[in-house]
């Protein structure tokens, strides 16, 4: 059975030690099992708080990634790319001190950064990111932490859609070190059939992020959960199923994730509502 999570997004961006706390103690109050923590900018929250309140609670971790302007692996600069490996390497350390097994994001370019590439071009990118991730994964391999690489829909990226093209990205690349992050948001958008996508990446899932198609609550939406939670199965993922939504009252956020209303009667409904329903439909309610 998989465990539940939900993301700090959902309230608040920038997440910060006093607020981690106040979050943990509800979300364990609701029943969730995890809590996903991004790293905007390293410093923001304090890893050793965070793992100690985690513990506090009985909650389990993940972490993300996040790549705004600036931060690229691609089509970019040696400087910023090892910047960014740099700042990718980091996470891990954090990810590592707060118990989570994956880091996991669009580890390549930035959100929202777009251009258009013949098939040549786009083989060449696909190569630079290898050789640009490798050192990146390797890092999180020898520290027991997988780089879960999320493609992200066609208004957010260019270069990574799909899983299938997220699976070619990484072909070369140790599975114990990376995998395919699937957020069913994006690949509502980007699959032709978003239950056959996930069982073709059988062995290789590393993360999963879940709300409804509108990024609103799981279950109030058209999505076919139960064939997504079968092709989970078929495609051997056991991990946790993390709500990840986020909140309008931030401006930089609500620009960047394009949440021009409310997507649900509240943050915390849209969390308490998203459990319930996938509890249920996965059966442990």
């Amino acid at each position: 059975m998989h465990a539940i999570g939900v993301s700090t997004w959902v309230w608040t961006s920038p997440l910060r030690d006093a607020t981690l706390a106040e979050l943990a103690t509800r979300a364990v109050g609701w029943g969730f099992d995890v809590l996903e923590l991004p790293v905007e900018e390293v410093g923001d929250w304090d890893p050793a708080h965070a793992a100690r309140v985690l513990a506090d609670h009985g909650l389990a971790a993940t972490v993300c990634l996040v790549m705004p302007p600036g931060r690229e692996l691609v089509a970019a600069d040696p400087a910023t790319v090892a910047t960014t490996q740099d700042y990718l390497r980091r996470v891990v350390d954090i990810a590592v001190e707060v118990g989570s097994p994956v880091i996991a994001g669009p580890a390549y370019a930035s959100v929202g950064r777009t251009w258009r590439m013949s098939q040549r071009q786009r083989h060449d990118a696909l190569a630079e990111l290898r050789d640009n991730l490798a050192p990146v994964v390797e890092h999180a391999r020898a520290a027991g932490v997988r780089v879960a690489v999320e493609p992200l829909n066609r208004y957010e990226t260019s270069l990574l859609n799909t899983i299938g093209q997220t699976l070619a990205a990484l072909d070369g690349l140790p599975a114990d070190g990376c995998g395919v992050a699937v957020d069913v948001y994006h690949q509502n958008i980007e699959e032709k059939h978003v239950g056959d996508a996930i069982r073709s990446a059988r062995g290789r899932i590393a993360h999963v992020q879940v709300c409804g198609n509108d990024r609103g609550t799981p279950g109030d939406d058209h999505l076919d959960w139960p064939d997504v939670l079968a092709a989970l199965a078929e495609a051997g993922y056991t991990g946790p199923l993390c709500i990840e939504s986020f909140t309008g009252e931030n401006a930089s956020i609500a620009t960047a994730a394009s949440v021009w209303r409310p997507l649900a009667r509240t943050q915390d409904a849209l969390a308490v509502d998203g459990l319930a329903f996938l509890r249920e439909v996965i059966g442990t309610g």
